[in-house]
């Protein structure tokens, strides 16, 4: 039996792994804690909520929590 991929959402959109619906389309991953890891997120709010939908960019896997991360070239 083979095993389910588990599905994984990102929003670090600049990411070469990054696919429709925020999917993240790399075959594996490897995840860190970050910047972001204190943060308290109580709230969620749809894309047309905002102006633009919430999309997060990172120059270096470091800055995400996510050490698969690669820049979109």
């Amino acid at each position: 039996m083979a095993n389910a991929k588990t599905l994984v959402k990102c929003s670090v959109s600049n990411c070469h792994y990054w696919g429709e619906q925020n999917l993240c389309r790399a075959d594996e991953i490897l995840i860190e804690i970050d910047k972001h890891a204190g943060n308290a997120f109580k709230e969620e709010y749809a894309e047309e909520m905002t102006e633009q939908g919430h999309h997060d960019y990172a120059g270096n896997s470091s800055a995400t929590c996510c050490l698969t991360f690669k820049p979109n070239a």
